[in-house]
C-alpha cells in the first residue's frame, strides 16, 4: 500500500505562517502530480495547489482563495512536496490532505491528513 506521510500542521495565530510537507515513495513522487486538498468541518474537501512532475515542466497550480498567500514546491532530492503558507487567516482552518496522482497511469494515492487550525 503506497504511503504518502504528512508532517508540520498545527495550531497558528492569524497571519501567522506553516509549513507542511509529504513525503511520498519515490517511484510514485517522479511521476506524480502531487496536490494538497483540505477539508473544512461541514464542508467538502476542496484543492488548494498542485505541482506537475518535473520531468513535465512542474508547473504549479493553486486555488483561488490561496492565491499570492501559499506556495508549493517539490523536492526531488527527498521526494516531497512542500506547502508554504502564508498570512494564514481563521478560514483556512481544515485538515490537509496530501495527493499523488500519477500522470501516466492515473492512480491516486491520499495522506492521513494533517489538521491546522488558525486561530487567536
Amino acid at each position: 500500500q503506497v504511503q504518502l506521510v504528512e508532517s508540520g500542521g498545527g495550531l497558528v495565530q492569524p497571519g501567522g505562517s506553516l509549513r507542511l510537507s509529504c513525503a511520498a515513495p519515490g517511484s510514485i513522487f517522479r511521476t506524480s502530480t502531487m496536490g494538497w486538498y483540505r477539508q473544512a468541518p461541514g464542508k467538502e474537501r476542496e484543492l488548494v495547489a498542485t505541482i506537475a512532475p518535473s520531468v513535465i515542466g512542474g508547473r504549479s497550480n493553486y486555488a483561488d482563495s490561496v492565491k499570492d498567500r501559499f506556495t508549493v514546491s517539490r523536492d526531488n532530492g527527498k521526494d516531497t512536496v512542500y506547502l508554504q503558507m502564508n498570512s494564514l487567516k481563521p478560514e483556512d482552518t481544515a485538515v490537509y490532505y496530501c495527493n499523488a496522482r500519477s500522470v501516466i497511469t492515473h492512480d491516486n494515492y491520499w495522506g492521513q491528513g494533517t489538521p491546522v487550525t488558525v486561530s487567536s
